[in-house]
């Protein structure tokens, strides 16, 4: 059986009608309405299922927690769905903000050495352990490094799954994943524009272009969608403080039929950020004389360049048959230039800075992932199964000069920053090959009209070969990684779902396909998790509602052997144990209140090393950079038909920057603004104030021998101003 027409392929779509009966406040609807922001989500454009930009979206399909395209309330797992919209609405010009300030429980550990891309979620961190997704491809993070998507202005949705999610993406997903969902070519004309201006010689554009190919008489059959954002900074660190960065989405559709579609896209990301790596701590604390100060070297640079090109098919032979299949490239080029440890040395009162770092990645990943979902019946019972096979390839390259080894001091101010020694340039290290294939298969039965079971799983089997450049050694690995889960749901009401799963995965030893050889021999850490929940809406749909609690523990942890950080050791276990709420509340005409909150114990279990010929234990402390408490907290007030105001409040709980739990970052609250006027149908002024009370805040931060050494800063409070417009 065909499927019905696509309603979006008539330009004589009544858009606004359409587009309001899904919008729950004003200040969405104008949104929505004037700027135009309908995007279709699923592979091939064909689905027409989209993200609301208020509320949990708990009635949303989402391809993350399932390939079955179940919604939240039909899904054994936490989570979130955030729209594109909701994220510009609130300032939110990148992918980390986004994540950090709507999901639930998740924090960021940016640096320039992650590529500004790691996160932590229910006790775990690092690219390692929170997966990171493209439209539902996974990236293969070379040397602990994921620079890419960065922009928010071409997302039309962002996928947050909290929990081991091995069953699903493969390895590497023990605390979650983040799927970040681009825009798709659309056939109704949009035509959107934003200009930014603010402190700190901060300077954004963006252009969002969609619509229809080709004469109408001789049918709709292509359409495009063209995303382009450029943003600049002096920033607020100086020197070497600036930033710029460019972000170009582009996809193309073909659809000859309703059943058939296919896309290709390409998008580049480039990127050079404040070339910042912390600011030095001086008996404990950062003080205001040096806040603002970089002790990077005068000519350093950090360069990323990523490209990602995407073709892919949906057919759909009956209403009861999905096949999909996506062929991808992906490309990055990275370049490091920098001095990247600081530390204030009492004796002297000079900052010592090391780690005389020059390096480049080269990286190409390769794939095809082909999959099928059917419905049908088994022994009689509704069921939904989903079958399907990834394979790709991953060479990368590494440039370094770890040969090389100096420090030098300066003052804490009036000081000379210097250059980098041309004597320590990078040369070629090492290079490898990395093949993967997997298979996966899901599966849900429905037991009765409330009762229903979910199972999972996913093999996958990847072969790595290293070699290096300098000695022209080699070495060949090959792992296994299985993944799996059970599930069950009860749904009591239509709009409200109870929920238990069992899940197991596993992370890899590192990164995997950077694994050197000294790590080659050691398993894979695998986990698992306990979870049980409840979600649902009230009040006619004005209130939505999550509540989660979970155990996980992981075996088999990765630690670097004091004093010899070129050798590792695997060592005991990791457990976290959690709570976790969210709602999003429409309580009285006008106001609306969204928020989140996770607290969790997190902790070493087992985890033995030998300090200086002693056998230290650390089981019983907290795990480095995981917080065991994060909150957020938006209220929305449409002051009148033209203007609306938004509160948005931020509480991450103290971390530790070392196993011995003795170098604390403290916990830090933020609040930032958003105040909107509609200027005429088609425009909208938008005046955003970050860290309104100027709070200084640590993200990440080093230390040696149990004492902070250096923080990496949160911005300080700025002010931007964004014009847009849609025509």
């Amino acid at each position: 059986m065909s499927r019905p027409k696509n309603p979006l392929r008539s330009r004589r779509t009544p858009l606004c009608g359409a587009l309001l009966t899904l919008l729950a406040s004003p200040a969405a609807s104008q949104e929505s309405v004037a700027l135009g922001q309908l995007s279709v989500e699923g592979e091939g454009g064909v689905s027409l299922t989209r993200a609301a930009p208020t509320g949990l979206n708990l009635r949303t399909p989402d391809r993350t927690a399932s390939r079955l395209r179940l919604t939240p309330l039909e899904t054994p797992a936490s989570v979130d769905i955030v729209s594109g919209e909701t994220a510009r609405l609130r300032g939110q010009d990148t992918i980390a903000e986004v994540v950090t300030q709507d999901a639930t429980g998740i924090t960021t550990i940016a640096a320039p050495g992650n590529g500004n891309g790691a996160f932590t979620s229910r006790g775990f961190a690092g690219p390692n352990s929170i997966q990171q997704l493209y439209d539902g491809t996974r990236f293969y993070v070379g040397a602990n490094t994921v620079t890419f998507p960065f922009d928010t202005w071409n997302v039309e949705r962002i996928e947050v799954l909290r929990g081991p999610s091995s069953v699903l993406y493969g390895d590497g997903a023990i605390g979650g994943v983040i799927n970040v969902v681009p825009k798709k070519p659309v056939f109704v004309p949009i035509n959107t524009a934003r200009a930014v201006i603010g402190t700190d010689g901060v300077a954004r554009l963006a252009l969002d272009s969609g619509g229809a190919l080709g004469r109408e008489e001789f049918g709709e059959t292509f359409a495009y969608r063209l995303n382009v954002s450029g943003n600049r900074a002096d920033g607020w660190i100086r020197p070497e403080g600036d930033f710029r960065n460019l972000a170009v989405s582009a996809a193309l559709l073909f659809q000859p039929s309703p059943d058939l579609a296919f896309t290709v896209s390409h998008d580049l990301g480039y990127q050079e950020p404040a070339r910042y790596w912390g600011t030095p701590l001086v008996q404990g604390r950062i003080p205001d004389l040096i806040r603002f100060n970089n002790y990077n070297v005068r000519d350093a640079k950090i360069t990323w360049a990523d490209n990602w090109t995407q073709f892919k098919t949906e057919w759909t032979p009956s209403a009861d048959i999905i096949v999909r299949n996506t062929a991808y490239r992906l490309t990055s080029r990275r370049h490091w230039l920098d001095t990247e440890q600081y530390s204030y040395n009492r004796g002297t009162g000079l900052v010592d800075r090391g780690d005389y770092l020059e390096i480049y990645h080269s990286q190409e990943q390769v794939g095809n992932r082909l999959d099928a979902s059917v419905k049908g019946s088994l022994f009689g019972l509704p069921n939904a199964f989903a079958v399907g096979f990834d394979v790709n390839h991953i060479d990368f390259r590494h440039t370094n000069n770890f040969y090389f080894d100096q420090t030098t001091s300066v003052p804490l101010t009036g000081y000379d920053p210097g250059y980098f020694p041309q004597n320590g340039r990078a040369r070629p290290a090492y290079a490898t090959q990395t093949s993967q294939a997997s298979v996966f298969a899901e599966d849900r039965v429905i037991l009765s009209d409330k009762l229903s079971f979910l199972t999972g799983m996913r093999l996958d089997v990847p072969t790595l070969q290293r070699e290096d450049l300098q000695t022209g050694s080699q070495f060949e690995k090959t792992y296994r990684a299985l993944g799996y889960r059970f599930g069950l749901v009860y749904n009591p009401t239509p709009d409200s779902a109870l929920y238990a799963q069992y899940s197991f995965a596993t992370d890899p030893v590192n990164s995997l396909i950077t694994l050197n050889q000294s790590l080659a021999g050691f398993q894979l850490a695998t986990g698992t998790q306990v979870e049980i929940g409840a979600k649902g809406l009230a009040f006619d749909g004005t209130l939505e509602w999550t509540v989660a609690g979970y155990r996980i523990v992981k075996d088999n942890l990765i630690s670097a052997v004091p004093g010899q950080p070129t050798l590792s050791t695997q060592v005991g276990s990791q457990s976290s144990q959690g709570f976790e709420l969210a709602l999003g509340w429409h309580f009285a005409p006008g106001w609306r209140l969204d928020g989140n909150l996770a607290l969790l114990h997190a902790q070493y279990d087992a985890f033995d090393q030998s300090v200086n010929g002693a056998t230290v234990s650390y089981a019983g402390n907290q795990p480095i950079d995981v917080p065991e408490r994060v909150a957020n907290l938006w209220l929305t007030w449409d002051v009148s038909r033209d203007w609306t105001a938004r509160v948005g409040l931020q509480n991450v709980g103290q971390v530790y920057s070392d196993f011995s739990n003795t170098a604390r970052r403290p916990a830090y609250n933020l609040v930032n603004l958003v105040l909107d006027h509609q200027v005429t149908v088609d425009s909208r002024l938008s005046l955003r104030v970050y860290n309104l009370f100027d709070k200084v805040y640590a993200i990440s931060g080093n230390a040696v021998n149990g004492v902070g050494t250096n923080w990496l800063l949160g911005r300080p409070r700025s002010v931007e101003l964004a014009y847009t417009v849609t025509w």
